[in-house]
């Protein structure tokens, strides 16, 4: 079980130094960062790279019968705030525009982390041990069905807008290349 908010709290540090290097940037330029410009590329591929994270990581630590490397609660918290830090390095990429693809990746992005909050707060709903584990009979077991049912049905929405958002993204980044990197 999830002890605490440190994953909150770092990922909060961690989104003020960015936007402090943001703003230092707004101020010395005056002008917002261009997403296709040494600054706005770096903390896109950075966010995103942060992003993959996000959910390879776990996904593999989660699913994995031979990965026995930590805690799944150590692995959670660094899927929460990776799932913090890079959507938010990859809003200050989009140079606050939103049309088109990198517009509808935008609002998967935001959707997704939106829906992250909702399933770490039914996560931390059911008991657990610090590896993660299901305490039984510590809730009624009326309430532990519904918030597995609720679990499973944050499952069923979450991953495939996760998996939309990957599409969407590797799109993205593909038509990124060729139209300001092959076609010059």
């Amino acid at each position: 079980m999830l002890r605490g908010n440190k994953e909150l709290w770092l990922a909060f540090l961690s989104c003020v130094l960015v936007t402090g290097v943001y703003a230092a940037i707004l101020f010395s330029t005056r002008e917002i960062p261009a997403a296709g410009e040494l600054f706005g590329h770096s903390i896109g591929i950075f966010g995103f790279i942060l992003m993959l994270m996000t959910e390879i990581l776990y996904s593999l630590r989660k699913r994995s019968k031979f990965a026995t490397w930590g805690r799944m609660s150590t692995w959670l918290q660094i899927h929460i705030f990776t799932g913090l830090v890079g959507p938010y390095m990859v809003l200050l990429h989009t140079s606050w525009k939103f049309n088109g693809l990198a517009g509808a990746t935008t609002l998967l992005t935001f959707i997704i982390v939106v829906s992250g909050f909702i399933g770490r707060y039914i996560y931390t709903r059911i008991p657990r041990t610090m590896d993660g584990l299901e305490i039984e009979g510590t809730l009624s077991q009326e309430a532990l069905k519904r918030a597995r049912q609720l679990m499973s049905l944050w499952h069923t929405v979450h991953i495939p807008i996760g998996m939309a958002l990957f599409i969407s993204a590797f799109v993205h980044i593909g038509a990124a290349l060729y139209y300001a990197t092959f076609l010059k």
